[in-house]
This record gives C-alpha cells, structure tokens and sequence, in this order.
C-alpha cells in the first residue's frame, strides 16, 4: 500500500525537526540548545516537536533506532544451527560490511559522535540502554534454555555478549574520534571481530544454538556480517 498524504506529511515533519536539531546540536552543543528553539527552528510548535520526539534526547537517540530490544531481537531472529553469540556476530559483520549508519560508518559522523559525548544526559541515556539491553537478552537466553530461575548462566552468557557488542561500538566511536575514514575503520572493526570469535570458547559458541536444520554455510570472507541518529540519516 503506497504511503498517504497525512503518513507522508507526518515523515516528512519529523525529519525536518530531527535535521534541524541535529544542526544546532552539532553547531552549539546538545545541552546549549531547548527544544523551543528546535522547535522555532523547524517552525513547528513545541508541542510538536514532543508528539513526535517525547523526550530531548530521543532526538539524537530516537527509540526506533537505540533500542533496548537490539540484541534480544538478533537473537530471537537467528537462523537454525547458530547460536546466540555468533548470531550477534553475524549482524555486526553485516552492518560493518555494509557501512550501516546505526555503526556511525557514515562519513561526517565524528563531529555527532564528539557532541554525544560531551552531554551527560545522552551518556547517561546510552549506559541505561546498554542495561536494558543486556537485561532483554538475559531473559531471552534463559527462556530459551529453559534455565531455571536460579541459573546464572543466561545472564553469565548475556553479559559476555554485551560486553563485545559494546566494545565493537567503542572501538568505532574511538577510531570515529580520531578522524579516521570510514573504510579503515571498517578494516580494524572487522579484525576485531574475528578477534572476538577466536577468543569465544566452546562453552559461549555452543550456548543456546537454534534447533532446526543449519542454515548454508556464511561466505569465505569473515568480514561479511541499538544506536544513534547519525546526521544524514533522516535524509532521503
């Protein structure tokens, strides 16, 4: 069904307020900048700025793209004979691949990284994200085993998992940082990567692998394969 009048007026609104925002944001610093004048900005009202942003920082971090679900929904989508480890490192090699911009592999990306970093509310945003995310997992990996609810190993597991997803994350913004291209980046992500898998044990690859027929085997090249609102990533 093609997208109607009102669906397409009301994405097109919410890409304007989140591109103006980002502008200001990047230009004077996240905590320099009131929703009032995001929303003066965009010439909207502030009330609409909130029915389609509920808070501040879902402007930088909107939920649809830093979600807590992240890693309990890669899991939950793994195909047959993987297990939950190397099902997340699977997705990261593929978003690594492709340049996915959730990775911050977008050109022009160290200027949004460097603001993020420098407001307290969006790090703090990012810390009860990565929480809830390895919660979300926990749970999926324990009903999935049927662990029982005294069973540390889900959450042993889940926090394994998060621990490198979230290293994979900070390597990028440190190399973004630095001012390094995208490709490069890319490159040392994917050394990183096979890093990690070298390192798993057999307790953590065998944990929780998906019943059924395995899948065809992955390509030869070990480098095919939440976050945040990169700043082209309204843009058509």
């Amino acid at each position: 069904m093609s997208e109607g009048l009102r669906e397409k007026h009301k994405r097109r609104t919410r890409r304007r307020i989140a591109d103006v925002a980002t502008g200001l944001f990047l230009e004077r610093g996240f905590d320099r900048v009131t929703v009032a004048e995001v929303a003066e900005a965009a010439e909207v009202s502030v009330n609409t700025v909130y029915n389609y942003f509920p808070a501040k920082e879902d402007l930088v971090l909107p939920p649809d793209q830093a979600s807590p679900h992240r890693l309990a929904d890669i899991v939950r989508e793994r195909p047959p004979g993987r297990s939950a480890a190397l099902a997340v490192l699977d997705r990261l090699r593929e978003e690594v691949e492709r340049r996915d911009r959730s990775l911050g592999l977008t050109e022009g990306f160290g200027p949004f990284f460097a603001m993020m970093r420098a407001a307290p509310t969006l790090l703090a945003r990012l810390e009860e994200l990565g929480h809830r995310m390895n919660d979300e997992l926990a749970a999926v990996l324990a009903e999935e085993t049927g662990a029982a609810p005294e069973d540390p190993l889900p959450r042993v597991v889940a926090a394994q998992i998060s621990g490198y997803h979230s290293l994979i994350f900070g390597e990028i913004g440190r190399r973004v940082t630095a001012g390094e291209h995208p490709d490069a980046i890319a490159k040392a992500v994917t050394e990183l990567l096979d890093a990690i898998e070298e390192m798993l044990g057999a307790p953590m690859l065998d944990y929780a692998v998906r019943e059924g027929p395995p899948s065809p085997p992955l390509p030869a090249t070990r480098g095919s394969a939440p976050g945040p609102r990169s700043p082209s990533a309204g843009r058509a």
